[in-house]
């Protein structure tokens, strides 16, 4: 449904508000109390948002929003009542674009729910600039190119395939090396540090690789 936000939320009453906060902007609120009610509705109304709690009757939010994933990159705002679920919910790699803690205020959530929508714009505009040449190995940003190495490519891929995902060095070394060799942080590290420059080089200083305390790094668009 163009324009629309998905609202899941058990709350009937705090649904409800949110709903008609968001009625008075340009996003048409659609809600759903039940987590076994969402996939299906998700696949065939396709929101341009999801607000999606946490902790709901049936599915919870958490394997709800890695199913979505499994079929759509719609943006979903995870919330949740719980603070020490934040650093769980970034170490899960759920694929989430934003986190809203409750109690919150319901202007807060449309504010951040439209500044979500703003990103997800400039992000869909990035990628479809940033290219991967298998055959040449380059990348490219609009019509800037620079070569990479193949352990700088295989780097590079799976960030691309996957912005805004929070890569752990251990999944990105998995995928540089495929003989599960040991290989020191640092060196991942290293070659982060080279993919930055040439990222930049070729996109008016661009810095495209976010590194998350403690966890890895993910390609910001």
């Amino acid at each position: 449904m163009l324009n629309s936000i998905l609202i899941v939320e058990d709350e009937v009453k705090l649904a409800t508000l949110l709903a008609d906060y968001f009625s008075q902007t340009e996003l048409t609120p659609h809600l759903i109390h039940h987590g076994n009610e969402v996939i299906a509705w998700v696949k065939e109304h396709q929101p341009q948002v999801i607000l999606l709690d946490i902790m709901l009757p049936g599915k919870n939010g958490i394997d709800l929003c890695k199913e979505i994933r499994q079929f759509s990159d719609v943006p979903i705002l995870m919330v949740t009542a719980k603070v020490d679920e934040i650093d769980r919910l970034l170490g899960l790699e759920l694929g989430a674009d934003d986190y809203i803690c409750k109690p919150f205020s319901p202007r807060e959530v449309v504010a951040r729910v439209k500044a979500v929508l703003r990103r997800s714009k400039t992000v869909n505009n990035n990628l479809n600039q940033l290219k991967l040449n298998a055959h040449r190995l380059t990348v490219s940003f609009a019509n800037q190119e620079t070569a990479l190495t193949a352990f700088e490519f295989q780097l590079l891929t799976p960030l691309i395939e996957k912005p805004d995902r929070i890569f752990s060095r251990e999944q990105l070394m998995r995928n540089m090396y495929s003989d599960n060799r040991i290989v020191n942080n640092r060196t991942i590290d290293s070659h982060i540090k080279k993919l930055r420059k040439k990222l930049a080089d070729i996109s008016d200083g661009k810095d495209w690789i976010q590194a998350v305390y403690g966890t890895g790094y993910r390609l910001v668009l």
